[in-house]
């Protein structure tokens, strides 16, 4: 992970945005007083008279948004991924969602990794929150070049979604500059016959680093990143299920309706193998570091190899 290139997703939301405000005159943006943090600062001085910022008023925010969307404007919202998905729940769930209006909720700071701000600003709970609304998009993506094809693929996308962020910098898998991001299919980042790791997020990468240990074990493990939890690409989780005969899912999240959730529904009407969720075991995080956080919590590759022998063992 140390020779990759680092690049918060954030960092690279705040970039596309700015960008296509160059582009695309009808995109608008609104924050809730936090644009320093989820960058969307470069579009507000850029283009000050499409920003609007709310204050500390997530609920305001959303139901502006809608009203915005109703206008026909392609609208940004973005907050710290709690407050997005909590505090102005039935905003997004009433205003946005039910109404089918073209908001995307771009919200950062998601999972442990938001680091020492601790249990009440780390989001273990949005994507199991927001998948579970109806005519809710669902994106998660891996890493800054993938960042920025989404949020270009969600100006041309019409509807509600929901993009999560992350805070700290994380390793750059993507380097095909040709790389072309679709919302609503899977990617296989690896190929192997063993196993199948699901990841999605930042989890992406220590997949990846999982299966370099196991390889050289002589264990072949496929690597998909899922980068949308919604809709989900079912015909790849069923082809890798029946390929592979095992599936690990991993992600910052807990394990509880999020990605591990969603693949586990997939299989268990479909295709059911052996699989293992790495993830948040039904517990809140807390203060420190999001290095010091991910090894207590069990996000790491070492962790991801383990659940990866195990369903292996089961499969046979």
């Amino acid at each position: 992970m140390s020779e990759r290139k680092m690049v918060a997703t954030r960092d690279a939301y705040g970039k596309a945005l700015a960008e296509i405000g160059k582009e695309n005159y009808n995109v608008v943006v609104l924050d809730a007083d936090l644009k320093v943090s989820t960058k969307t600062v470069g579009f507000a001085k850029a283009f000050p008279d499409r920003f609007f910022d709310m204050g500390v008023a997530e609920q305001d925010m959303v139901g502006t948004a809608a009203g915005l969307a109703a206008a026909g404007k392609i609208v940004f919202a973005s907050t710290f991924a709690v407050f997005g998905s909590g505090r102005a729940w039935d905003q997004v769930r009433v205003s946005v969602a039910y109404t089918r209006l073209n908001v995307k909720l771009a919200v950062t700071h998601a999972g442990i990794t938001t680091g020492e701000d601790g249990a009440s600003h780390q989001a273990n709970e949005d994507i199991a929150i927001m998948r579970a609304i109806p005519n809710m998009t669902v994106v998660v993506p891996s890493d800054g070049v993938e960042t920025e094809k989404v949020i270009r693929e969600a100006v041309k996308f019409y509807g509600p979604m929901y993009i999560r962020l992350s805070r700290p910098k994380t390793p750059v898998i993507h380097d095909d500059p040709n790389y072309h991001f679709r919302i609503g299919k899977g990617e296989v980042m690896r190929a192997g016959t063993d196993a199948t790791i699901i990841a999605c997020g930042l989890m992406v990468a220590l997949a990846l680093d999982a299966a370099e240990l196991l390889a050289k074990e002589g264990t072949k493990v496929r690597v998909v990143n899922l980068a949308t939890i919604k809709p989900l690409d079912a015909e790849l989780i069923v082809n890798c299920a029946k390929e592979t005969g095992a599936v690990v899912t991993a992600e910052e999240h807990s394990i509880l309706g999020g990605l591990g959730g969603a693949v586990a529904e997939v299989l268990g009407e479909n295709a059911p193998v052996p699989m293992a969720r790495v993830g948040l075991k039904d517990t809140f995080g807390e203060s420190g570091t999001p290095e010091e956080l991910l090894v207590k919590y069990g996000l790491t590759a070492e962790e991801i190899a383990r659940a990866v022998r195990s369903v292996i063992k089961r499969k046979h």
